[in-house]
């Protein structure tokens, strides 16, 4: 990680959810944070606004992974812009619902675009930046449960986040001599538009979570922003789970996915 220099983190898809609640917790950790939407530039411009409240510069840029070449061109544009990166949090992502004989190609290359070529895209040029810079740096690879066990009717995303995990591994073996820590977090059921909840429904019982509640996304926040501080030096190419005991006791419960 630098030292003496001003630290700056990129969360992609930062614009709610999971990912406004790692740019926060990552600016309140001291970064400076570029912040990507893709839909929602508005809700990019609150989380903007959330950062400096918390004392630290932010940077507002559209990276639509859709098309995955050009997504990770825009990336390359704010880090330039920012002047360097420390931690990539790659957080865009999307979902279908379909069953294996169901599901159509497009459909397919449209979740694998953002939720694999854009985060293997994004995760490599984040990773040439803080290897010409000479000061490490990490990468968070947010993925779900599911990159652990199959969400049904799902098989597109299902085998999404199993290759993302899979190329978590990947990078960090690959990168580890440069320095720079890779890993993945896989939330279970948080409460966020992605799961048809808003963000406050900590009062909500899920009986069929052991834990008896949706998770709040500053649970998966700290977790991130704790892989990204001085104590998290000697753990790379890892998946945290983050599922009030999901896995556990439930794994093929149909009715949620992160």
């Amino acid at each position: 990680m630098s030292s003496g220099k001003q630290k700056v983190a990129v969360v992609t898809g930062s614009s709610s959810g999971i990912g406004r609640s790692c740019a926060v917790m990552l600016a309140e950790a001291g970064y400076t944070l570029g912040i990507t939407w893709s839909s929602d530039e508005e809700g990019a411009q609150e989380t903007a606004r959330m950062v400096e409240s918390r004392g630290q510069q932010a940077q507002v840029r559209q990276v639509n992974l859709a098309d995955p070449q050009a997504g990770a061109q825009q990336l390359a544009q704010l880090i330039n812009s920012l002047g360097r990166i420390d931690v990539l949090v790659s957080n865009a992502g999307v979902m279908t619902k379909a069953d294996f004989l169901d599901v159509t190609f497009e459909d397919w290359r449209k979740v694998f675009n953002v939720d694999v070529d854009g985060a293997f895209l994004c995760g490599q040029i984040a990773a040439r930046h803080m290897v010409d810079q000479g000061d490490g740096g990490r990468i968070i690879n947010i993925t779900s449960v599911h990159e652990h066990t199959p969400l049904p009717d799902a098989t597109a995303y299902t085998a999404a986040k199993h290759a993302l995990g899979g190329l978590t591994k990947s990078m960090a073996l690959s990168l580890l001599p440069h320095h720079i820590l890779v890993n993945a977090v896989a939330p279970g059921a948080i409460a966020t538009a992605m799961n048809d909840m808003k963000d406050d429904q900590q009062g909500r019982r899920m009986p069929e979570i052991p834990i008896g509640r949706p998770g709040d996304t500053r649970e998966v926040a700290s977790l991130v922003a704790w892989l990204c501080s001085e104590w998290a030096t000697y753990t790379t190419g890892q998946s945290f789970i983050v599922d009030g005991g999901f896995m556990l006791a439930n794994p093929q419960f149909k009715g949620y996915h992160s």
